[in-house]
């Protein structure tokens, strides 16, 4: 299953969102070892200053996702405020096939 997250940054929580990045990024590097990361990256505002992310995992259910997010810092230290999860479908990413 696939799946995007959109995580939608609370105000003035760019210090914060900094501060654990490293293991925000641990996370998605652990992820990605394991074939699950289809794209990852920073939400902008109009400025070009990060206010969010969006993620689309390869799972192999939601409980699998369930885990991610209890070991994403962004989610655990509150820096997300909102949290959007669809189901998704990416077919290509990058001109290729997924």
């Amino acid at each position: 299953m696939q799946f995007v997250i959109m995580g939608f940054d609370g105000p003035n929580m760019l210090e914060k969102r900094m501060s654990v990045r490293p293991g925000h990024l641990a996370n998605i590097a652990r992820m990605k070892e394991k074939g699950q990361v289809i794209i990852a990256g920073g939400m902008l505002d109009e400025e070009g200053k990060l206010k969010g992310s969006v993620l689309v995992l390869k799972v192999e259910n939601k409980a699998e996702l369930d885990e991610y997010l209890a070991n994403e810092p962004y989610y655990t230290e509150h820096v997300w405020q909102e949290v959007r999860i669809e189901p998704y479908n990416a077919v290509v990413v990058d001109n290729k096939s997924v």
